[in-house]
């Protein structure tokens, strides 16, 4: 009767191993994503900053001898209508990329944790009007609407800035409302406002900190979105103008001969594709690493 229960019982080894192997291969799928992400952020921001060093030409330098060249050993991604060198121009286009997307992210960021925290902690009417004021927003699209604004602005890389980040604060501020409704009852809370805490100390100083990281992953996560907005006003003619490098034009320069000449808008097209790609894995890693529900997974 022993010998067969014992014979009945399955051995502990397998069991455990095939219940950690799937922890293992998620946590390394987290790991793999993090770790690309911030590796292709991290040669854009190299990039940028090391342009006049790591560009082969001028990126401005006209040769109209040797325009729409097809890549080789001379000329690595070609040249374009005017002759120039477009390795030259991709590279040199990562600089009003990144520095769009820093401007909106510096005025996006902060202005949905201020509307999002106040209207979940202050609630009554703040909210009411705040949260009308927030759907309003969301519902308009975006990009039409910043086109609108540049278009009453003027076209440039501080109006583009300007105009994008006034239609991309919504989704932050829905996030942190949603927060601190969670926290506004918390025992976290309650003992801070037993110690005399309350007002704008409460909110900015026990409230902010908590919905940080959740603000984090989300403008990771829309970092491509705004990437794919900005190119979109360079290629109508609305973000950086010319001559200066930038993407969005680049590939509008491309279009007018994409089907003899695809290379002229296939370089900048790639780049948009590889930063926006960037800033996905970077914000998936870091949604993965930074969600608490996943800390036992």
């Amino acid at each position: 009767m022993t010998q067969l229960m014992n014979d009945s019982i399955p051995p502990e080894g397998p069991i455990e191993n095939a219940a950690t192997t799937p922890a293992v291969f998620i946590r390394r799928r987290r790991l793999t994503a993090l770790s690309i992400g911030s590796l292709l952020v991290a040669l854009l921001v190299v990039m940028a900053l090391f342009a006049p060093w790591l560009s082969p030409f001028d990126p401005n330098a006209q040769q109209i001898a040797q325009r729409l060249l097809p890549p080789s050993a001379t000329h690595w991604l070609g040249t374009d209508g005017f002759g120039r060198d477009l390795l030259s121009r991709v590279i040199y286009g990562a600089r009003p990329t990144l520095i769009l997307v820093s401007l909106i992210l510096v005025l996006t960021v902060p202005a949905g944790l201020l509307v999002g925290i106040s209207a979940g902690y202050l609630g009554g009417w703040t909210e009411r009007v705040l949260m009308r004021l927030t759907d309003i927003v969301l519902s308009l699209p975006s990009l039409v609407i910043a086109l609108a604004l540049v278009a009453v602005m003027g076209p440039g890389l501080m109006n583009g800035a300007l105009a994008l980040a006034l239609t991309s604060w919504p989704p932050f501020a829905r996030q942190s409302r949603a927060e601190t409704l969670a926290l506004r009852r918390s025992d976290y809370l309650a003992a801070a406002r037993m110690q005399g805490i309350g007002g704008l100390r409460l909110m900015f100083g026990h409230i902010l900190p908590l919905c940080l990281p959740s603000a984090v992953v989300r403008a990771a996560l829309s970092l491509g979105g705004i990437i794919l907005s900005a190119a979109g006003l360079g290629f109508l003619g609305m973000g950086v103008q010319p001559p200066t490098a930038e993407w969005g034009s680049m590939v509008a320069e491309g279009s007018k001969v994409i089907f003899d000449q695809w290379w002229v808008a296939a370089a900048p097209g790639g780049a948009i594709l590889l930063a926006s790609l960037a800033f996905n894995l970077l914000g998936d890693g870091l949604r993965d690493r930074m969600d608490p529900r996943n800390a036992n997974r």
